[in-house]
């Protein structure tokens, strides 16, 4: 039993930190050009309890389930706990995302609370700057504010004075 735990965790970890990309991937490249349609009520007032984009959120949920079934249904051997810890990682990383998102950000579930803790109260900020651009970044959710950091950085760079090439007059070595 300790060896299936072990593969689970080793699994489920690296699944779960690897959906935050996958998520700001899609977020900016599908749900921000394909399916604006259906992800523009997240950009607007909410009437009522949910929004379209809400069905969004549940596309990867039949990938995780049925992971998480063959895992627990599935021909015993190795490959099956890889197929349940996938399933855990993504599970994982989707409550930890409606906490976040949906709890914290947008104050649909009561977690308000978290926004104390510094590294939640950046992450929502990110995502207010994300949401007042509309078709801006940052993307990311857990990452958001490393991507705007990353924004700002450049932005800097882009503004500093250029050094030129050419050595000004104190730089210049007199030969006599």
């Amino acid at each position: 039993m300790l060896t299936k735990v072990l593969i689970w965790v080793a699994v489920a970890l690296p699944v779960a930190a690897a959906m935050e990309p996958w998520a700001a991937l899609l977020h900016g490249r599908v749900w921000h050009r394909w399916l604006w349609l259906v992800h523009r009520s997240h950009h607007t007032a909410r009437r009522g309890r949910f929004e379209h984009n809400d069905a969004l959120s549940f596309l990867h949920a039949p990938i995780a389930v049925a992971l998480i079934l063959w895992g627990c249904l599935g021909e015993p051997g190795v490959l099956r706990e890889v197929a349940f810890g996938a399933g855990l990682g993504m599970t994982l990383f989707g409550v930890a995302y409606a906490i976040v998102h949906d709890g914290l950000v947008h104050g649909r579930l009561p977690v308000a609370a978290l926004g104390r803790l510094r590294t939640f109260d950046r992450i929502r900020r990110a995502h207010q700057a994300h949401h007042r651009r509309e078709h801006g970044g940052p993307y990311g959710l857990f990452l958001g504010p490393r991507e705007l950091a990353r924004e700002v950085a450049a932005r800097r760079a882009t503004r500093a004075p250029q050094r030129s090439a050419r050595p000004g007059p104190s730089e210049e070595k007199t030969s006599r």
